[in-house]
């Protein structure tokens, strides 16, 4: 029996991808780029036969047809992405001891201390069989000492693979590659890094702490130990209780509508700013209404996983609109955002255009200089959450 740490990274090939091949299999073995319908778009994901072009996640629409004119261009559609990832993480969470949700595509399985029982290795090869025979959507994974290897140890095997690294494999395993491989690691560090020589993995492993802490900080200490193979970060139990939220009292009962719409407007801005602070994304919109008798009534939608303001204001305003049909005086509204998961930018980009993105991100710059209020809407300029 081993006295390792057993960590599966399980990861969904080409996710959306998969999803619409399941849908039309006229679409398998083509150059299928979702999200990037117009010149406007952005790729949000892509085939392997597209990858085999050039073409990769967050890349411009434009871009992505000049490299691949002969693609197959989807629109994609969230919902039924959200719908499988919860499927995925419903098989998975009831067969495994501690699940955590890394994205909508990927989770972290703890299996430390149960090899006394079961193969590990063996164990996560039936997790990947039972997946497709449910759901028929391929997935891979990689089994190491701790998170970091194996999400490499998957990336290495993409797509449809397995991989094993044990202990004694690790720094074997790790000192060829590139460090572009090492989760985590920008593009500016990658291009400081290797404009210094430093290209593989082994070289960065070699690099004394003390100048690793004098070229990147703290960062760069945390890179050298995930170079060693070093990853002390546990896996965080995925529950679907998790949630961010805000709520407010009126200071006297109220039934001005327009001024209520504004506050869910200033209050989903609030939550969804904080979001994204956290690198979240959210698939369920709740909203909470106290009538003055004290009364309370709550109501909610599932939406596909977001962290961006509008669409999280549509479904809220919504939401309030069917609630809100007795006309009496309230005193209190509240938003909360639940069902969160870790998430990547790219997993929103196909349903916004690429400047509607870089607004979002760019107001999210401003408030972190200079104060949550710093960028509102007009509209909601007299709220105070």
């Amino acid at each position: 029996m081993s006295t390792e740490q057993q960590i599966i990274h399980m990861d969904q090939d080409a996710f959306f991808v998969s999803v619409e091949v399941k849908k039309d299999s006229a679409l398998k073995g083509k150059p299928v780029i979702i999200g990037g319908t117009s010149d406007r778009g952005v790729v949000a994901s892509c085939s392997y036969e597209a990858r085999k072009f050039g073409v990769h996640s967050a890349m411009s629409s434009r871009m992505a047809k000049m490299l691949c004119p002969h693609g197959v261009f989807l629109k994609g559609n969230m919902d039924e992405y959200s719908k499988a990832s919860h499927e995925i993480t419903a098989i998975l969470r009831e067969r495994v001891p501690l699940i955590e949700k890394a994205s909508i595509d990927e989770h972290y399985i703890d299996m430390t201390g149960m090899d006394r029982f079961h193969s590990t290795h063996k164990y996560a090869q039936e997790l990947k069989e039972l997946v497709w025979k449910e759901t028929g959507l391929p997935i891979s994974f990689g089994l190491s000492v701790n998170k970091t290897v194996s999400k490499m140890a998957t990336n290495e095997c993409k797509p449809n693979g397995a991989l094993n690294v044990v202990q004694a494999e690790v720094r074997p395993f790790l000192n060829p590659l590139s460090i572009r491989k090492i989760p985590g690691l920008g593009e500016k560090t990658f291009i400081k890094l290797s404009d210094m020589g430093i290209k593989k993995i082994f070289t960065l492993s070699q690099i004394h702490p003390d100048q690793m802490n004098f070229l990147l900080g703290k960062s760069g200490l945390s890179l050298l130990q995930k170079a060693k193979g070093i990853d002390h970060s546990p896996v965080i139990p995925y529950t679907e209780q998790k949630s961010i939220g805000t709520q407010c009292t009126f200071h006297s009962d109220s039934i001005d509508i327009e001024m209520i719409n504004n506050l869910l407007i200033a209050q989903v801005m609030d939550v969804a700013f904080q979001l994204r602070e956290k690198k979240k994304l959210a698939a369920c919109v709740t909203i909470t209404i106290r009538y003055a008798n004290f009364e309370t009534e709550t109501k909610q939608a599932t939406i596909p996983y977001t962290s961006l303001d509008s669409v999280l204001i549509a479904s809220a305003k919504d939401l309030f609109k069917k609630m809100y049909n007795r006309r009496m005086l309230l005193r209190l509204v509240g938003v909360r955002l639940s069902n969160l998961v870790t998430g990547f930018e790219q997993i929103d980009l196909y349903s916004e255009s690429q400047e509607q993105y870089s607004l979002v991100q760019a107001m999210d710059k401003i408030r972190r200089r200079f104060g949550q209020d710093a960028v509102i809407r007009a509209s909601v300029m007299d709220i105070k959450l």
